[in-house]
């Protein structure tokens, strides 16, 4: 199990994270902004960004013929075929690498948190000390962009969500690098302006006298006696920024209200429609990395555990527009090249393999022999072997695809596979950070990458 929170011993031993000198030359960053945009739960790539055979439903058909629910469809760029449900990415594709063969790490019985743990840390749980978010990694060693907006931002995240709710608070935090590095969260995207704002209730000489209160808190707090004057002046950093956002122009960002009808219309009503359009305001105000997530509740939205095919199709019609309204509005603006866009999931889904096909794993959904309901009919299995994540900008090819996997179960990768820490790896290169950059905590060094030895993978960039 994943620790809960950033408990007392994580609280302290924050206080002792030093950095040392990446023994990597840094590499010329290509990018300013990162985007997430996070598929919570295990999107099935057959589904999406790597279909195969399509198999029309039809009652009594054999689930082991199943291997996509969709049909594929012709995009902008010749040699890539994406799932019908897509026809807006489609369009955008000669603006983007579509990477096709991205491994998740074999954790043992798969736990979605544990994964999105992984994938977003690099590191596999449970560990000695808190691994940071990849946010809090770029926030710590860039820097802000604009000393108003916060550099980490979380949105459409709730972290109230039953069974593995405190799992994800695990590595939505800074971890050992403090407070000050930590996200900034906006759950709801469609009430972003409340969230840097007071309360409404609250007179503004009221919320100044609370602030400085609150300074004083922390000032008596036990915990912090016990701190260095390092990890204190990282809390109370945090709070003061928390403040002076409430102050600043910067806050406007956050405020949907003030986006143009029509230009907000485009990206839709759903949170995450709402989410990619505050990414890309965020952008134009200086934020550093950005996370929008489809939000992670089991066995829903990409947690395909039955009825695949619908929550599938439902979920395209969510991220398509948004995604490439984001990627051709940040282009108008002259954003695009400067922010890398990943679109990224914890690992792929098959009908009938869970696992990888050579580290099985106890399967958690029985397949019946036949299928006679729509229910039955998608991709229902977390497989491990092979997912897609699809880039833009940033300084990567465009219209480029990168890798293969086979046109027949199990669909393992052929060639060119990219494991968890060379995709980290990549990603960090592109924002000008060396893989084996990082900081010495409890006597010993902790890289951006496992061990510092991850690869970035140089060919999807132009």
């Amino acid at each position: 199990m994943i620790a809960m929170n950033t408990n007392r011993r994580e609280f302290l031993t924050a206080a002792l994270a030093a950095p040392f000198a990446a023994r990597a030359a840094k590499p010329e960053p290509k990018a300013d902004t990162l985007i997430l945009l996070w598929m919570a739960g295990g999107m099935a790539q057959t589904e999406t960004f790597d279909p195969k055979w399509h198999t029309p439903f039809e009652p009594g058909i054999d689930p082991n013929r199943v291997l996509s629910t969709f049909p594929a469809i012709d995009t902008v760029v010749d040699n890539i075929k994406l799932s019908k449900g897509l026809e807006k990415i489609a369009k955008v594709m000669d603006r983007g690498t579509l990477i096709r063969t991205y491994q998740a790490g074999d954790l043992g019985h798969i736990l979605h948190s544990r994964h999105q743990y992984h994938w977003h840390t690099g590191y596999a749980p449970p560990q000695s000390v808190a691994a940071p978010h990849m946010g809090a990694w770029i926030s710590r060693t860039l820097g802000p962009r604009h000393p108003d907006v916060p550099a980490f931002i979380d949105v459409g995240q709730s972290l109230e969500i039953g069974a593995e709710s405190d799992s994800l608070k695990a590595f939505h935090t800074a971890g050992f690098l403090g407070t000050e590095y930590g996200p900034f969260f906006v759950s709801n995207p469609m009430d972003a302006a409340s969230s840097v704002r007071p309360p409404e209730h609250i007179s503004h000489e009221r919320f100044e006298k609370r602030y400085e209160r609150y300074k004083k808190l922390i000032e008596a707090s036990p915990a912090l006696h016990e701190a260095t004057s390092v990890q204190q002046e990282s809390l109370r950093k945090a709070v003061d920024n928390a403040h002076r956002l409430l102050n600043s122009p910067g806050a406007k960002a956050f405020d949907l209200t003030l986006e143009p009808r029509e230009s907000a219309a485009k990206y839709g009503d759903t949170r995450f429609g709402q989410g990619c359009l505050l990414a890309r305001r965020l952008t134009e105000a200086g934020a550093r990395f950005i996370e929008v997530t489809t939000e992670y509740i089991p066995f829903r939205f990409w947690d395909t555990h039955e009825n695949g095919h619908t929550r599938a199709r439902d979920q395209k019609e969510m991220i398509d527009g948004p995604i490439s309204q984001l990627v051709l509005d940040l282009e108008a603006r002259g954003l695009l090249n400067r922010t890398l866009i990943v679109v990224a999931s914890e690992f792929g889904r098959d009908m009938m393999q869970e696992g990888k096909p050579d580290r099985p794993v106890k399967d958690q959904v029985k397949v019946p022999d036949r299928i006679t309901e729509i229910k039955q009919y998608g991709m229902h299995r977390h497989f491990t072997e092979a997912g897609s994540v699809l880039l833009f900008g940033g300084g990567v090819k465009k219209g480029h695809l990168y890798g293969t996997t086979a046109d027949e179960r199990p669909c393992k990768v052929v060639d060119k596979p990219v494991r968890i820490e060379d995709l980290h790896a990549t990603i960090y290169h592109a924002m000008g950070i060396a893989p084996n950059h990082g900081y010495e905590i409890e006597k010993r060094p902790f890289y951006v990458t496992r061990d510092g030895l991850g690869k970035p993978v140089l060919d999807v960039f132009a």
